[in-house]
């Protein structure tokens, strides 16, 4: 916090001011809280943080003179209760940062705030023992810790005040200046003073900051994505949610614990796209699931051919049963033929020729969706609880997590809104935004409540560009408000990079996903590295999106091994649980990404090794981060490969490796000093 300047007005007479202005000088703060962290401009939006998972508070804090500072971490959970943490001086001394922490232990929005004042008696103590060891005869400087005893008692009661009492009852009593100075300094003496403490020149921060607090899956889940319609054997027969359970096994061995659905609503006739998004279609064609609606029903309604809502109640649990987590897709488009068009036509845009606007993200064009129209005079406020019904409609289904479809695209208030509104309910509910656009517009959807996001990840393939933006979101404000999910592929992009890289290229980057991120997903055929395209286009050639796609997941080639391989690495080692705690190391090859990922504390500590040549042999020296344990550079340090188990003791900082495409394009490994 800092005060504002005091100045007199142009053409005025400081001598002559108002008395009331110098008072207002004198009772403002001399203590400067500054750079509170975590927050999002300046408390406006809320930061992120995890249930039961400590929360790192840090403040500049300073005043004028020399005397020492107190603060504390003061915090509300979800319930509104009021809790108390002190905060202590930061290292390295002389940048005035304090630093303290608190866990949540419930989910919700939190908020915090910080306070500091005046410790006198530190200060006291610390001129007191200076003196005492320079051999100063400190006579006086006692006289005055037994008037701060004093003034101590005589605004103290209960237990704390017999304490106090008893003290100063000993002090009256000891014979030397020694022992007397000895018992002021003491630790529970300090303790006793600290609790007692007057707090001078108390001093709050600006703001009470927010904080959003999830559950973990919130950071760390697996996603995997599929179309029910595909779960087949044939493509003449629509797949049901009674086919998806004979799946559920399969996925769950491969260690995901959230199974994500395109639209599973009724999917209109009119303009329905054929195969590869031509515009004609056959009358067996499926069409798109984004073209949602028909005279089966809208947003809230099950595609028939799907099943019943029973039936997908029944896939609920029976995905629960085994680990998973249903997440269904939001999508806030129409098909011309969706109920609303009759019911609520003053919801949509039309033309001058009174024909209705259809989406187009030129040169693309979506002939088959219609798009609302938020702030048109008639869908104020009706479409939008419309809309937070649909999802709340879901919620009461047991649905509890929601790919949102292009947010950045619909009105940033509109979202600010329906989040908090389903969150104040439910906070358990994760949005997962799917905003591939300018950076400020993806940080501000996860500002206004977006749990995770869709990345730029998808197209960062070179040492540089992967260095550059894993540093960036680690760095402020993304870490207090951008939570990534590395999905490594999705219906709508099939990247370059595993159109032609082959197998190896689809296990570089699994490993970069499953490693880099606490949040990764894929879209089905990854495990048979799919990867046919449109030639020339980041785009699949026979498109699921617009047929039924039948597979064998048992095909040879398939990665599902690796992938379930590098899911359990991930379950069993919290370091790489999250994004954060990742630092680049050394190695001298550009087509080798060498990186760490450690918990605070280094107890969990992980090296990763990527070569991102899926073609050739590669490989490096590379320096053992022993400095990250306080070790020299000739220690040594035991080192366990993840993937196959194998131990070691590596001994002095260079070492070596080598990464074949041919057996496996990456190395995990754990490591720890030797004891």
């Amino acid at each position: 916090m800092s005060s504002t300047p005091l100045t007199a007005p142009v053409g005025s007479s400081a001598r002559g001011q108002d008395p009331s202005h110098v008072l207002a000088a004198v009772q403002a703060p001399r203590i400067a809280i500054e750079s509170v962290q975590p927050t999002l401009d300046q408390g406006r939006f809320a930061a992120k943080a995890i249930v039961d998972e400590p929360v790192k508070v840090t403040a500049r804090i300073f005043a004028d003179g020399h005397d020492l500072l107190a603060a504390a971490v003061c915090w509300y959970d979800a319930t509104d209760r009021r809790h108390r943490e002190p905060m202590q001086p930061a290292h390295p001394a002389g940048l005035d940062i304090f630093e303290g922490r608190f866990t949540p232990r419930g989910i919700g929005r939190h908020r915090f705030f910080i306070e500091a004042w005046w410790d006198t008696y530190a200060s006291y103590c610390h001129e007191l023992s200076k003196k005492h060891q320079a051999g100063v005869p400190v006579g006086l400087e006692l006289e005055e810790g037994r008037r701060e005893l004093v003034r101590a008692i005589e605004r103290s009661e209960g237990e704390l005040r017999e304490a106090l009492e008893a003290s100063h009852e000993r002090f009256r009593l000891l014979g030397s200046d020694a022992e007397r100075v000895a018992l002021l300094l003491d630790a529970d003496m300090v303790q006793l003073m600290h609790e007692a403490d007057a707090r001078p020149h108390l001093t709050r921060s600006d703001a009470i900051y927010p904080l959003d607090v999830e559950r973990p899956k919130a950071r760390f889940s697996s996603w995997y994505e599929l179309f029910p319609r595909s779960e087949t054997d044939t493509p003449q027969r629509h797949g049901t949610f009674k086919d998806v359970h004979k799946r559920l096994p399969l996925i769950r061995d491969m260690g995901f614990d959230v199974l994500y659905f395109p639209p599973i609503h009724p999917i209109g006739l009119t303009h329905r796209k054929g195969p590869n998004n031509t515009l004609e279609a056959g009358p067996d064609d499926p069409g798109s699931p984004y073209a949602i609606g028909s005279e089966e029903g809208g947003h809230e309604a099950i595609h028939p051919e799907l099943g019943t809502r029973d039936d997908f109640r029944d896939l609920v649990r029976a995905a629960a049963d085994h680990g998973l987590e249903v997440a269904l897709d939001f999508a806030i488009q129409c098909s011309p033929d969706h109920p609303w068009l009759k019911e609520h036509p003053g919801w949509f845009s039309w033309r001058p020729d009174g024909s209705i606007r259809y989406a187009e993200n030129p040169p693309k064009k979506y002939q088959d969706i219609v798009n609302v129209d938020f702030y048109a005079e008639e869908a104020i406020p009706s479409l939008w609880v419309e809309l937070r019904d649909v999802v709340q409609g879901w919620v009461d289904e047991g649905v509890k997590i929601f790919r949102v479809d292009n947010p950045h695209t619909k009105p940033l208030p509109f979202w600010e809104w329906l989040i908090a509104d389903i969150r104040d309910r439910d906070p358990s509910v994760i949005f997962l935004s799917e905003a591939f656009t300018r950076p400020n517009m993806m940080l501000r959807l996860g500002k206004l409540g977006f749990t995770q996001s869709y990345t730029y990840f998808t197209w960062r393939n070179t040492k540089p560009e992967l260095t550059e933006y894993l540093e960036q979101l680690n760095a402020s404000p993304l870490r207090e408000g951008f939570r990534p999910n590395f999905f490594v592929n999705t219906p709508d992009i099939n990247p370059y990079f595993l159109q032609s890289s082959g197998r190896p290229g689809f296990l570089v980057r699994a490993a970069l996903a499953t490693l880099g991120a606490g949040a990764w997903g894929m879209y089905s055929g990854f495990e048979l590295c799919e990867g046919e395209p449109v030639p020339g286009k980041e785009e699949y050639l026979d498109s699921e999106k617009y047929e039924i796609r039948p597979r064998d997941y048992t095909a040879a080639g398939n990665i599902s091994y690796e992938i379930a391989q590098l899911n359990r690495i991930r379950r069993e080692n919290p370091a790489l649980q999250t994004h954060l705690g990742l630092a680049f190391y050394p190695v001298h090859n550009d087509r080798l990404l060498f990186f760490g990922k450690r918990t605070e504390t280094r107890d969990n500590f992980i090296l990763i090794a990527v070569s991102l040549d899926p073609f050739e042999p590669q490989e490096g020296a590379f320096e053992l981060p022993l400095w990250e344990f306080g070790l020299p550079d000739e220690a040594a340090l035991h080192g366990e490969d993840l993937m196959s188990g194998y131990r070691w003791t590596w001994q002095g900082k260079w070492q070596s490796m080598r990464l074949d495409p041919a057996h496996l394009p990456f190395a995990i490994w754990r490591i720890r000093p030797v004891r």
